[in-house]
């Protein structure tokens, strides 16, 4: 008898009562996480379809703003590796971070008060402090006292410059050159206007990365090697001193 007693409690007590039976916990909690987000939809014609393109298109618009930005080659000025009508992504990040602008660079700034209005892209060939001369005696452009070699992105057929120059560039500032030097209007053409053709790196845009656009071309732009070996303006001008104080030692001896 106690052993039916204990099964009939024990069968009692598994089967749900009916208030169980109704009870559905999960639906509230799904209804009030997504009443919010239902009524959104609801008032916005198109539905869930609109609210998802509003959302991408805030996301594109602030990825443009702070992060990537599309930019198309306007002239044939950075010929031969940019030509007319490629896009290319600006990386807006590239100098936040106590970054600065690397000779070799290719940038795109605000050319308002230096190069006049709207934005240029232009490749980075001396920095703050950079003695920059052109030519040597190959005719090839000097920076701190070296030589670089160019034609690995030289329009075919161009000199580095057939204008002369010699130029420190101040602190704050960039000189900038087009890879196509026979079709460019870069630094060397407002040597003597407002600003001496610098670039302040508060105009700076950012660092053209990829061009993307056609995908025929689609490729990372990397920073040439032919300004690895270009010395600190520092180290420059201390061989400019060694050179300058080394008549006066013979002369002694």
């Amino acid at each position: 008898m106690d052993t039916e007693t204990q099964h009939t409690e024990r069968d009692r007590s598994s089967r749900p009562s009916d208030s169980e039976q109704r009870s559905d916990p999960e639906g509230p909690e799904e209804r009030s996480r997504s009443a919010f987000a239902g009524r959104i939809t609801d008032w916005v014609p198109g539905g869930r379809i609109t609210v998802a393109l509003l959302v991408f298109l805030l996301f594109l618009l602030l990825v443009s703003t702070f992060v990537l930005q599309p930019f198309q080659i306007p002239s044939g000025s950075m010929e031969r590796g940019l030509r007319i009508g490629d896009r290319v992504l600006v990386n807006k990040l590239a100098y936040r971070f106590d970054g600065r602008p690397r000779r070799g660079d290719v940038v795109v700034f605000d050319g308002t008060g230096s190069f006049g209005h709207g934005d240029y892209i232009k490749r980075v060939v001396g920095v703050g402090g950079d003695h920059v001369v052109c030519c040597d005696e190959e005719g090839r452009v000097r920076v701190n006292g070296q030589s670089v070699d160019e034609s690995a992105f030289l329009y075919p057929g161009d000199r580095p410059s057939t204008v002369p120059f010699d130029v420190v560039v101040p602190e704050g500032t960039l000189f900038v050159l087009g890879d196509h030097r026979a079709d460019s209007s870069d630094s060397r053409d407002h040597l003597g206007s407002p600003g001496g053709g610098m670039v302040p790196l508060d105009d700076v845009i950012g660092r053209a990365d990829w061009i993307v656009w056609p995908f025929g071309r689609a490729t990372h732009l990397d920073r040439p090697d032919a300004y690895a070996r270009v010395p600190d303006a520092e180290a420059d001008a201390q061989s400019a001193a060694g050179a300058r104080s080394a008549p006066a030692g013979d002369a002694d001896g």
